[in-house]
């Protein structure tokens, strides 16, 4: 059983939740779903970061201390997201408990003990928004309010000159390492677009990195300088160690690490250049790999509450549902590039491709099983080049959809499924099992084709569940599996392209539509 270790970034809960981190955490959620089914030794971690600067000051605005303000924002926000895009994590870290916080500590002194840490003075723009000292590159000038003001690039708000007494991590050290790393294992990061910024970068020279403040005390202490907090994002990094044991549980941490990370482009550098170089500096492996997907994009822009472009997750899944949020998402969006958002494609995906092609397809496949052959599932006479050809395409898809989850492609991968749907549809509307069924001489055919029907339907299911977990469950309980074969979650992945599954014999139940019509206001 091979190990596969998955994580979102953590989340900085200075705010509610919008559709960006529902994007990312159902992708992570699918992808740990789809290894955990095919028999892989899985873990999926999230979880919130909720110390810095920024959290320090959206607490005092709201009359709290931040450890308030957190706890509130978490129980009423973070918590809740999970159940409404029925995510199964395995673990969610925060970064103010205490499991997280005494091991960060034995990380930095780990650090500090070998001689990669030394105390320096620091000058630089700050972007609080982003809790990060900004390069050249990454500063413009303001306008209209902000004019004459240095401002950040993803933010447009005001930079802050700090002057600190600061712990520096030896980060230029590295750069050769990291090169060859990603020479060496070229797929390391990804999408390529990704890797080529990330190797532009580094080739461009490392600059040491402050990772300890001294201005403010919402953090965790430096270990031998209790004057200092690490810096926020050292902090948060550590919680992919942190979560799976490093410094408590030495087993546990050796069964999950090394761990892949998905995180959106925008904090790529962080996950891609300093992690890597930390664990390499505590000389411990790197992370398996990390993939940075691409923006979502409302109106044009990335979305942003200040922008009040930011929607929150709910705004859909009161509609449309959780399983509809979790398509949509997925696959109308290349995995890895920017998207746009708009609720007209949302509308017309969920009409034309969840109500009328899968909702359909099973719909009408359980209810004609339950009125030419009295509700139980035929058995197949002889299979036709044309019932061949429907196996040939779930298996083809099944294996297409699993390599694609290789890649961290789920856009891909319900692409290859999807093959499945079309061709079932063509199926049906082609050999007119209403037609057949009256002409008694045709009774075997009519069998044939419905168990075909219903046996892709069933390989739709297995594939579609890390994707679509309610409406799938459904499906299985619908048409009989649930109590002939066994529970959908526990039906190994990698062989739902295997013909004849679905027993004949197999009592189907009634199925109401997966997809209700939505009604247009």
């Amino acid at each position: 059983m091979s190990s596969f270790y998955i994580t979102t970034p953590i989340y900085y809960p200075s705010d509610v939740p919008h559709i960006g981190h529902g994007y990312t955490t159902v992708a992570v959620d699918t992808l740990a779903r789809w290894h955990r089914q095919a028999g892989d030794d899985t873990w999926m971690l999230t979880g919130t970061d909720e110390h810095g600067q920024k959290m320090l000051r959206a607490a005092a605005a709201n009359g709290a201390t931040p450890q308030e303000w957190v706890d509130k924002l978490v129980a009423e926000s973070w918590f809740p997201l999970l159940n409404t895009l029925d995510v199964a994590n395995d673990d969610f870290i925060r970064t103010t408990q205490e499991r997280h916080e005494e091991r960060v500590q034995k990380f930095v002194q780990a650090i500090y003990d070998r001689g990669y840490i030394y105390a320096g003075e620091f000058e630089a723009l700050y972007c609080v928004g982003c809790e990060e000292f900004k390069t050249e590159s990454e500063i413009v000038d303001g306008t209209g309010p902000f004019e004459g003001l240095k401002v950040c690039a993803i933010h447009s708000k005001p930079l802050e000159l700090l002057q600190e007494k600061n712990y520096f991590f030896k980060l230029s050290e590295f750069q050769d390492r990291l090169l060859e790393l990603y020479k060496t294992v070229p797929d390391f990061v990804r999408p390529e677009s990704a890797r080529n910024e990330v190797v532009s970068f580094v080739k461009n020279g490392l600059k040491d990195l402050s990772i300890s403040r001294s201005t403010f005390d919402w953090g965790i202490k430096v270990p031998w300088d209790d004057s200092h907090v690490i810096y926020v994002w050292v902090d948060a990094l550590l919680n992919y160690a942190t979560a799976i044991g490093y410094g408590a549980d030495e087993s546990e941490f050796g069964r999950r690490w090394p761990g892949y990370h998905v995180v959106g482009k925008d904090i790529l550098r962080f996950h891609a250049v300093i992690w890597p170089a930390m664990l390499m500096a505590a000389g411990l492996e790197v992370p398996q790999g990390v993939f940075a997907h691409g923006w979502l994009l409302v109106g044009g822009e990335k979305m942003s509450k200040s922008k009040l472009t930011g929607i929150a997750p709910t705004e859909i899944t009161d509609v449309f549902g959780s399983d509809a949020y979790r398509f949509y998402f997925l696959s109308a969006i290349p995995f890895g590039h920017d998207g746009s958002f708009s609720w007209e494609d949302l509308s017309a995906r969920y009409q034309a491709e969840l109500a009328n092609g899968f909702g359909n397809l099973a719909s009408r496949t359980v209810a004609m099983i339950e009125r030419y052959f009295e509700g139980i599932v035929p058995p197949p006479a002889d299979y036709t080049d044309g019932d061949l050809a429907i196996q040939k395409t779930v298996r083809d898809a099944a294996a297409a959809a699993d390599a694609a989850i290789e890649r961290f492609r789920t856009d891909e991968a319900i692409a290859a499924i999807w093959t499945i749907v079309d061709a079932l549809n063509l199926y049906i509307t082609e050999n007119e099992p209403w037609a057949l069924a009256k002409d008694d001489a045709q009774r075997a055919r009519l069998g044939t084709v419905l168990f075909t029907a219903a046996d892709g339907l069933r390989a739709l299911a297995v594939l579609l569940s890390p994707v679509m977990p309610i409406a799938t469950d459904k499906l299985w309980v619908a048409l009989g599996a649930a109590e002939t074969i066994g529970r959908i979650a526990d039906q190994p992945i990698r062989e739902a392209g295997e013909w004849g599954v679905l027993r004949p014999g197999t009592s189907v139940n009634g199925l109401a539509p997966l997809f209700p019509r939505i009604e247009q206001a």
